[in-house]
C-alpha cells in the first residue's frame, strides 16, 4: 500500500537538487483539509531523472500563475477527485462521483497557462481530463451513463494500485505506442474518462470498449496524457511504464535548456506583418486571438524583439497612387510607434545596442522596417525620411514589378534587375544606414543590389529553393554569393515557402528547421537567421506563432546547435549587418 508523503520535506529537498535536472511541477491533491500526494508519483519522477516540486491547489488562480509556470521545467496533474461539471457548462449526472473545488478552477487556469508557455505535461488519470477540459475536449462524468449501451470493461478495480487489471491498443504512430507497444497491459481504478478529445488533442489509446486511454497534442507540443495510473508501477518494483516518464523528463530538459538559451541570448524576430491588423480592432497588449505576434505572446515564446514592418501589397504607380503608398507606410510607421509607447515594458529600438539594454531592462524591444520599396514612390528624399523614422530595413520590391526593380513573382521583367532609380535608392539606402532587402526580388535584382551596395544585403524572410522550389526562395548559388559579401538569410515560416501544395504533405516546423539547417550547410551559420513572417502568411504546426517559438530552439538544440550558434542564428547574424550598415552611415 502506498502511503502519502510530506509535502513540505519533498518541496525542501527539491530545493537542494543538482540543477541539471528539470523541475517537475506536481499538482496535489486537497482533501480533508490537507494537501495530499501518493508518492509513486514523486518516486517516478526522480527515478526518470527529474526534479518533483508539489504545488498546492488554490480555490481562485491569480497572477502568480505566471511566476509558478515559469519555474518550472514540466507539470504533472496527478489523479484525484471528479472535476466539477458547471465548469464545463454541464449539470451533473447522477452517477457523478465527489468534486474538488480546491482544485478544479486553478488546475485549468495552470494548463492553459502552461500550454501557452509550451512547458511539457503529462495528464495522469484526472490530469487527462483536466487535460481535455482545459483545451476544449468533453469529459464523460460516467462511463456507465455515458455509453449505456456498451459492453464495457471494468474500469474500477478493487486490485491493488500496481496491478495490471486490462489490455490498452495504442496507435502505431502515437507516441505511448513507440514507448510501450501498440498492446499492453494497465491498472484500472475510475469512472470518468475524455469524452471528446478537442482541438487539440487526438485520441492515440484505447481500451477494448472503446474508451480513451491516452490523448497526445495535435499541435506537435509535448504533452500527453493517460488515463490509467503510471506513477503506480515503479514503486511496486515494476518498471514497465517508465518509458513513459523518461520520455517527459526527456523533453522537460530540453525545454529547461531551451529556456536557459532564451535567457542569455537576444532573440530577435526580423520580420513580422502585425500592423496589418491594426484597423481590425488589435490589442497588442492582451493575448489578441486575431494576432500571431502581440506582447504576450512574445513573452511566452521567449522572444525579446520582433520587426514589425509597414507592408504595402504593389498597386498602380500614378503620382497620385504612389503618395498614398508613402502616406500609408508613414501611418503604420507612426502607428507602431504609438502602440509600442502605450505598452508597458516595450521599447521601440533602432540600434543593436537598443535592443540589448532592452533585454537586460527586461523590456521587449519592437524595430520597424517597409516591406515594398513602393513606399518609397520616385522620391528618392523618402528613403532619408523613412530612415529618421527609424525604418531599419527596406524590402525593395513585393509581388510584381515596382519603379525600384523586379519581382520573383508577377514580374514583366521590366527592367532586368535594378531600374536606374533602383540603383539610386541602394546607394541612398546605404548612405542612411537602412538595410537592403532583397527578400521578393527576381534573381536579377538580387545580384544586381549585391553588385552595387557597399553594405551586405540581407533576405528579412526567405527559404531554400533547392528544398522548395519556388520562384520566390533563394537558390544555393544566392546563398554563397550573399555569404560571400557579408550578408544575412532569415528562414522564414511560410508553408508555402518551405514544402510545395503538390506535394500534398503539410509542412511543420520541421521543415523550417530543414530549411534552416540546409541555410547552414550552404552559406554557414554567420549568414543565416529567423524572419517568421507571422501575421502575413508564417506559422506552421509547431510554430504557429510568437508563443511557440521556443520550440524551433529545442529543434535546434536536437540539430547539435550551440548556444553560440544560437546566439548568431537568432539575430546576433542579423545585427551585425545592421550595425555595419549604421556604422558606415555615421562617417
Amino acid at each position: 500500500m502506498q502511503m502519502m508523503i510530506d509535502i513540505d520535506q519533498l518541496n525542501t529537498e527539491a530545493l537542494a537538487a543538482p540543477a541539471n535536472r528539470p523541475v517537475i511541477g506536481i499538482t496535489g491533491n486537497f482533501n480533508e483539509g490537507q494537501l495530499k500526494l501518493l508518492p509513486g508519483y514523486f518516486r517516478s519522477i526522480e527515478a526518470a531523472g527529474g526534479t518533483p516540486v508539489v504545488i498546492p491547489p488554490r480555490r481562485k488562480p491569480d497572477a502568480s500563475l505566471i511566476s509558478l509556470i515559469d519555474r518550472i521545467d514540466g507539470l504533472l496533474l496527478s489523479g484525484g477527485a471528479d472535476i466539477n461539471p458547471i465548469l464545463m457548462g454541464e449539470d451533473p449526472v447522477p452517477a457523478l462521483h465527489g468534486i474538488n473545488n480546491e482544485r478544479d478552477a486553478f488546475e485549468l487556469a495552470l494548463t492553459r497557462l502552461a500550454y501557452n508557455r509550451q512547458v511539457p505535461m503529462l495528464g495522469i488519470c484526472r490530469g487527462i481530463q483536466v487535460l481535455a477540459a482545459a483545451l476544449g475536449g468533453t469529459v464523460m462524468q460516467d462511463i456507465a451513463t455515458a455509453m449505456p449501451h456498451s459492453t464495457l470493461v471494468k474500469h474500477s478495480q478493487d486490485a491493488d494500485r500496481g496491478v495490471a487489471t486490462h489490455f490498452v491498443t495504442a496507435e502505431a504512430d502515437s507516441v505511448v505506442g513507440r514507448l510501450l507497444g501498440t498492446r499492453f497491459a494497465v491498472n484500472s481504478f475510475h469512472h470518468q474518462a475524455v469524452g471528446e478529445p478537442g482541438p487539440h488533442f487526438r485520441v492515440t489509446a484505447r481500451s477494448a470498449d472503446g474508451v480513451v486511454e491516452a490523448i497526445e497534442s495535435t499541435d506537435m507540443k509535448s504533452i500527453i496524457g493517460v488515463q490509467w495510473h503510471p506513477e503506480c508501477f515503479w514503486p511496486e518494483g515494476d518498471s514497465c511504464m517508465m518509458p513513459l516518464f523518461e520520455h517527459f523528463i526527456a523533453n522537460a530538459t530540453q525545454f529547461a535548456t531551451a529556456k536557459r538559451v532564451h535567457e542569455h541570448v537576444l532573440t530577435l524576430d526580423s520580420h513580422c506583418d502585425t500592423p496589418m491588423f491594426f484597423d481590425k480592432g488589435v490589442e497588442l497588449t492582451r493575448r489578441d486571438p486575431q494576432l500571431l505576434v502581440d506582447f504576450p505572446k512574445m513573452r511566452e515564446g521567449h522572444l525579446d524583439a520582433t520587426t514589425m514592418v509597414a507592408y504595402l501589397p504593389q498597386g498602380g504607380r500614378s503620382e497620385q497612387e504612389e503618395l498614398q503608398a508613402t502616406q500609408m507606410a508613414v501611418k503604420l510607421l507612426n502607428e507602431i510607434e504609438t502602440r509600442v509607447a502605450d505598452a508597458p515594458n516595450v521599447a521601440l529600438a533602432r540600434t543593436p545596442a537598443d535592443l540589448y539594454r532592452h533585454k537586460l531592462e527586461g523590456k521587449l524591444s519592437v524595430m520597424r522596417g517597409i516591406e515594398n520599396g513602393y513606399a518609397l514612390g520616385r522620391d528618392i528624399d523618402n528613403v532619408a525620411r523613412f530612415a529618421q523614422m527609424g525604418v531599419v530595413y527596406i524590402t525593395l520590391c513585393h509581388n510584381g514589378d515596382n519603379d525600384i526593380c523586379d519581382s520573383a513573382r508577377r514580374s514583366t521583367n521590366e527592367h532586368g534587375g535594378l531600374s536606374d532609380f533602383g540603383r539610386k535608392v541602394v546607394a541612398e539606402m546605404n548612405r542612411t544606414g537602412i538595410m537592403v532587402d532583397l527578400s521578393h526580388a527576381a534573381e536579377s535584382s538580387f545580384y544586381d543590389a549585391l553588385a552595387c551596395s557597399t553594405t551586405p544585403i540581407v533576405c528579412s524572410h526567405a527559404s531554400s529553393r533547392a528544398l522548395c522550389n519556388h520562384p520566390r526562395n533563394l537558390t544555393d548559388d544566392q546563398l554563397r554569393a550573399l555569404a560571400k559579401a557579408g550578408g544575412v538569410a532569415q528562414v522564414t515560416l511560410y508553408h508555402g515557402f518551405l514544402r510545395l501544395d503538390d506535394d500534398g504533405i503539410p509542412a511543420t516546423i520541421d521543415d523550417g528547421v530543414r530549411h534552416l539547417m540546409h541555410f547552414i550547410d550552404v552559406a554557414g551559420i554567420d549568414h543565416v537567421g529567423i524572419g517568421t513572417d507571422f501575421d502575413g502568411d508564417g506559422g506552421v504546426p509547431g510554430c504557429a506563432c510568437a508563443s511557440e517559438l521556443i520550440n524551433f530552439t529545442r529543434r535546434l538544440l536536437a540539430e547539435g546547435l550551440t548556444t553560440t550558434d544560437l546566439q548568431k542564428v537568432w539575430g546576433g547574424n542579423w545585427l551585425r549587418v545592421m550595425q555595419l550598415c549604421q556604422d558606415k552611415a555615421q562617417c
